[in-house]
């Protein structure tokens, strides 16, 4: 006897559980059918609000991690928790290669109604995800002290970086699963999902943080394997959804052995966020470097701080891009153009309004947002200076930020990739090397803002260019059909 219950349905060949599946399929459909049809104000923030919920959450709970470090730990733990950026930046480079350029991908296949290719992106995905979320725990660990020295760790700070990293690495294939289908929730148009596990880990992290810091005993080894825990527990919650086969995009048979072209694709379009943080790493590396040379352990704690504020707004704008991601890719592949450059549009409005207010809390609150971390008053005085100089230009991190993401979306990886090269490598890396010479450690400072403003230039000038060529080919397409 068949039962309505979905739970209960057990028989495979059963007319009503047929029902139900066709069912639930036509819905998930529709949903993504409405990224070309609904409203585009409304359908932003349909798929930004949670989004931009899950990346605060993110970015929370980086913070939370290195406010009960630097309260529970001290300041030196806090510079040792800076050392392990850059190789916190170098994984997220490899899961940002498959997460972003999966979703973008499976994004435009919707919109082309080819959902068996979306399907077979879906598989690979998570095959690369395992594969690499493994190989690279394997040879960071092999080499970590050496790799923690070379990015600027000292005698002191060492330990901590060490200790923090070891059960970082030791989890990181669940770090990358966990984000990889975060991802692909949002593709696969559910970005409430993909909300609720952020914030999950947010609060369970939050929870267990302080547990295993104090009453526990453990120190930046427990704040780590409190993240991880977290993590572990969104993880099974997102399989179990990705388990249903009624969802648009599910874990099925024959979808995971690794093809040439899906790889190829999902490679060339996450190239530009894995380039993105590749430079991340190689910027933070020498930061680093010149701060502990020209003012020691106390100046990388203070960036490591000024970085923690910064990344709050940051992620505030990857959300919005993240919720522009499916909508922009979509209309790209089903040629509403005019849909397209609204979406544009009101990204760039969220993003710029994102950084004023991130810009005006570092020029008003500078100290009080050092004060979060550290009790020490030498780390709070060079913090709130570097907070106030990182940020001074912030507003124009918005825009340069949604340009890049609106060209990621639309799967223009060469653009993308110039776009988000062109802040670390072109103007911020010379700059880190020649402005220290002359202005000493104030020289690290200024480097950030000035590359800020040399790239979001390049970025509007390409962004104008593109839309122009946009709005002649349709005029050209509507004179053709006169």
């Amino acid at each position: 006897m068949c039962h309505t219950a979905w739970q209960d349905i057990g028989c495979a060949h059963c007319p009503v559980r047929a029902c139900v599946v066709q069912s639930i399929i036509m819905d998930n459909k529709t949903a993504t059918l409405e990224l070309g049809t609904k409203p585009v104000g409304k359908l932003l923030m349909q798929y930004a609000l949670p989004s931009i919920m899950a990346m605060t959450a993110a970015s929370l709970y980086n913070m939370v991690d290195s406010i009960f470090i630097g309260q529970g730990c001290g300041a030196l733990a806090i510079s040792g928790l800076a050392v392990t950026f850059p190789l916190q930046n170098l994984a997220a480079a490899f899961g940002a290669a498959v997460g972003v350029g999966a979703s973008t991908c499976i994004s435009v296949k919707l919109g082309q109604k080819d959902y068996a290719t979306a399907q077979r992106i879906f598989g690979n995905a998570v095959t690369l995800n395992l594969v690499i979320g493994v190989a690279f725990s394997i040879v960071t660990l092999l080499a970590l002290n050496p790799i923690l020295l070379f990015f600027g760790a000292s005698d002191d700070t060492l330990p901590y970086a060490r200790e923090y990293m070891v059960v970082t690495l030791l989890g990181n294939v669940i770090s990358h699963m966990f984000f990889g289908m975060n991802a692909l929730l949002r593709s696969a148009s559910k970005p409430r999902q993909a909300m609720y596990a952020s914030i999950f880990t947010v609060l369970l992290n939050a929870v267990l943080s302080p547990i295993f810091i104090w009453p526990l005993n453990m120190g930046i080894r427990g704040a780590a394997l409190a993240t991880i825990i977290a993590q572990s527990v969104a993880l099974a919650w997102q399989v179990r959804i990705f388990s249903n086969p009624a969802t648009v995009i599910h874990f099925s048979r024959g979808i995971y052995r690794l093809s040439r072209h899906v790889v190829g694709n999902i490679i060339a379009i996450g190239m530009s966020p894995f380039a993105m943080n590749v430079c991340a790493c190689l910027v933070v590396i020498v930061i680093n470097s010149a701060l502990q040379s020209y003012s020691g352990d106390m100046a990388v704690g203070a960036f490591g701080i000024a970085n923690r504020v910064a990344f709050v707004f940051v992620m505030i704008n990857m959300g919005i891009n993240q919720g522009m991601f499916p909508i922009a890719g979509y209309n790209y592949g089903a040629r509403h153009y005019d849909r397209l450059l609204k979406v544009l549009r009101f990204t760039m409005v969220g993003a710029f309004c994102n950084t004023l207010i991130g810009f005006i809390l570092s020029q008003c609150a500078s100290d009080e947002c050092a004060r979060l971390f550290t009790t020490d008053p030498t780390l709070i005085e060079i913090s709130a200076k570097a907070i106030r100089t990182v940020m001074i230009v912030f507003p124009l991190v918005g825009l340069q930020m949604s340009t890049t993401g609106f060209f990621q979306g639309i799967g223009k990886a060469k653009v993308s990739m110039l776009l988000s090269l062109s802040r670390q490598l072109l103007f911020l890396l010379p700059l880190l090397l020649l402005l220290p010479a002359f202005m000493g450690v104030d020289g690290v400072w200024v480097s950030l803002p000035a590359s800020d403003v040399l790239s979001t230039v390049v970025a509007m000038v390409i962004l104008y260019r593109y839309v122009k060529k946009i709005a002649q080919g349709e005029r050209n397409r509507a004179c053709s059909n006169c």
